[in-house]
């Protein structure tokens, strides 16, 4: 008797293919208010789920007792319990690596986009507002030479400093769990408190994973020791962030403008005050949206269902 799989998001046709070809497959191409019962039947007798952008509550998971893997489209971990798999001897597979490169392109677009009032002025000259040669109203800052401190420097933080060092001639700070010596050496990276980093830096950008620790951990504090020249960057979770603190330091010009991927509530109201700010670079969690980033995404998570189900070494456990 085959294993049952149940795909809550939709996955390249070759994929899903694959993975007929193998097992019992119950697609839902997303788990709405109006497929919702069906997708917590199909979990009772699942042996793996995969999928991504829908938390998995431990009461949903409660009702899925031959569940041996959970193999997220994704490599953060917050839409799932950690010590709840942990428990259940439960396999948690993501797909760190893969997504990378994409997603620190997209960190960069918002320092530039954001330093540089991007969108704010092509917005302009959509409106028919240019009539003659700009102004000081008009000026953004520059990037080339500036400082940037990163929270957080792991795959990603990595990423975004080779780009800042090698392309934009940029100071680095960085602040982590620990030293990263590979960065200290190649890019000439320096390792600051929290405190140091966010008094010194031009933009701060933040990396870190959404945890119970991390949760609403950057708020108004942190935004009043920043520079009121300073651009704020977030591709990380909207969570880390006290919103109500940053739209606060935005109003009151506390700091210069932020770059934002993520959001506390996603998709972002309409009604947000983050909007009609035009010192806020805003997108749609596009970090990793990349045709090829997507499918590679994808193909690793199946991969690692795959591995799971026949009992094989995982190639990328979270829990």
């Amino acid at each position: 008797m085959k294993q049952r799989v149940v795909v809550y998001k939709k996955l390249p046709e070759h994929l899903t293919e694959q993975l007929q070809a193998e097992f019992d497959v119950t697609l839902f191409d997303r788990v709405n208010d109006g497929n919702r019962a069906a997708f917590l039947e199909a979990l009772k007798h699942a042996h793996g789920i995969i999928g991504a952008s829908l938390p998995m509550t431990n009461a949903m998971l409660d009702g899925a007792p031959e569940l041996k893997i959970a193999s997220t489209v994704s490599v953060g971990v917050d839409n799932f319990d950690l010590e709840y798999f942990k428990k259940r001897g439960l396999m948690l597979a993501h797909t760190p690596g893969v997504l990378t490169e994409a997603t620190a392109d997209t960190i960069f677009s918002l320092i530039l986009a954001s330093a540089r009032r991007v969108v704010e002025l092509a917005e302009f000259v959509k409106a028919g507002n240019w009539k003659g040669s700009i102004g000081e109203a008009q000026y953004g800052v520059n990037v080339h030479g500036k400082t940037l401190g990163l929270i957080g420097m792991g795959r990603i933080g990595g990423a975004v400093a080779r780009r800042a060092h090698h392309g934009f001639g940029m100071k680095i700070l960085y602040n982590n769990t620990r030293p990263n010596p590979e960065a200290e050496r190649e890019l000439g990276a320096t390792f600051v408190s929290k405190d140091e980093l966010l008094a010194q830096s031009d933009f701060v950008c933040l990396m870190l994973p959404l945890t119970p620790e991390t949760e609403k951990m950057f708020g108004a504090r942190e935004f009043g020791l920043m520079k009121r020249s300073a651009i704020f960057i977030n591709a990380s979770r909207g969570r880390i962030v006290d919103e109500v603190a940053l739209i606060a330091a935005l109003q009151d010009k506390t700091i210069y403008a932020a770059g934002l991927d993520v959001f506390e509530v996603e998709p972002l109201p309409a009604d947000s005050p983050l909007l009609k700010l035009s010192n806020v670079v805003a997108l749609p969690h596009i970090g990793s949206a990349t045709h090829e980033t997507r499918m590679a995404m994808a193909e690793l998570a199946v991969v690692n269902l795959i591995a799971g189900l026949r009992g094989e070494k995982v190639p990328h456990l979270a829990a």
